[in-house]
């Protein structure tokens, strides 16, 4: 009996795989697109939408899941998972676009998501500069200002690519602080990256609209909301006055005070997906440009240990909201070594962080950039 000898191929360059095998070279970037699959989740479909795209997508060579009462007309809506090639989804499109129900617009959503290669641009570490009296990691060692100006040239000296500073607390059970005890914190050291020439762009960690707007004011050019806009309501409304300063959105289940307190989800990456969703679009309505956020699925706010796991696990899928994402992870819980030194808190976040730098993930938030930066360049 002939020994057939076979190998999968899990790699981001199936074109370079082709040509390996003598593919014409001309045709090869093209054909590549008959081997990169994917299974896309469309909601709120109605029966006859359901069932259009279901036979369309047959027809091109790929599937469709609905419900199955889709093709009786007895329920009102259908989710549908939707899986098949680029090549399949390009022809899909073409053929929905003659298609009745609004099934035009949903063409020109597979066409915009049709390159979901996501290529990124590569991985940016965002340092963390705690000037708070109760962080986690940190308690109050760089309460000062003196230690929290050398902390953020030390930073900056270890290769981080944003710093973002903060000066309330979002631990879990930790309480608020005033807008005016976190601008005294905030303002300083401000000033002093102003005062030295410091270009590295400056990151505010705050729910607070009056602390965001001081600190644009003083040269910040990202706020970022772990509330996700929500315990401001005028949060937005500020960050879209300006029309160049960025936002991080983060999904949160609760707030700081009670979102450890027994989370459930039915369905982790759905509800996470949704509302970060929503919040863009909010944002976007509010007119803050959809290039200008950032979204955070928020390991640790309102998230147990396999809930965090999970997302290092499908993070990309957030990657259809069309922003870029960031993960903060470092010497979180989930890490469970609560009483180890920062150090070796460390090894661990970066043996955490190197399957998301692996996978192309846009931002990382952590403590230690030095050590992150090294990994990286042995990554090359």
């Amino acid at each position: 009996m002939h020994d057939f000898l076979i190998r999968e191929i899990i790699t981001s360059d199936i074109t370079g795989e082709l040509l390996s095998t003598g593919f014409d070279s001309s045709y090869a970037p093209k054909a590549a697109g008959k081997y990169l699959y994917k299974n896309l989740k469309i909601y709120n479909l109605s029966p006859a939408q359901a069932n259009i795209l279901k036979q369309t997508a047959l027809s091109a060579g790929a599937d469709c899941a609905a419900h199955r009462e889709v093709i009786t007309g007895k329920i009102e809506y259908s989710n549908c998972i939707l899986g098949g090639s680029l090549a399949q989804f390009k022809v899909i499109a073409a053929k929905l676009q003659s298609q009745p129900f609004g099934l035009k617009f949903l063409a020109q959503k597979l066409l915009d998501l049709s390159d979901f290669s996501h290529h990124s641009s590569g991985t940016k570490i965002v340092g963390i500069l705690n000037i708070t009296k109760d962080s986690f990691s940190d308690g109050g060692r760089y309460y000062d200002y003196e230690a929290s100006v050398e902390h953020l040239n030390k930073l900056i000296t270890a290769g981080a690519d944003i710093i973002d500073i903060g000066a309330e607390s979002t631990k879990p059970y930790s309480n608020g602080v005033s807008s005016d005890e976190q601008l005294d914190k905030l303002l300083p050291v401000l000033k002093y990256i102003e005062s030295h020439n410091i270009n590295i762009p400056i990151s505010i960690d705050t729910r607070s609209s009056i602390v965001a707007e001081e600190c644009i004011k003083c040269g910040a050019s990202i706020i970022n909301d772990v509330s996700g806009l929500d315990f401001d309501s005028d949060m937005a409304d500020v960050i879209a006055k300006y029309p160049e300063t960025k936002v991080i959105i983060q999904h949160s289940k609760g707030t700081p005070e009670n979102m450890q307190i027994s989370p459930q989800y039915d369905d982790l990456m759905e509800e996470i997906f949704i509302q970060l969703y929503n919040k863009v679009e909010f944002a976007q309505n509010k007119g803050i440009r959809k290039d200008n956020i950032i979204i955070d699925p928020g390991i640790g706010f309102g998230k147990l240990k396999r809930h965090n796991i999970e997302i290092i696990n499908r993070w990309k899928e957030l990657k259809t909201i069309g922003c870029p994402v960031m993960i903060g992870l470092s010497r979180k819980s989930l890490l469970e070594c609560k009483d180890a030194v920062n150090e070796e808190k460390d090894i661990y976040t970066l043996a955490l962080n190197s399957i998301l730098i692996n996978s192309g993930i846009d931002f990382i938030r952590v403590h230690n950039p030095a050590l992150h930066k090294k990994f990286m360049s042995i990554l090359g």
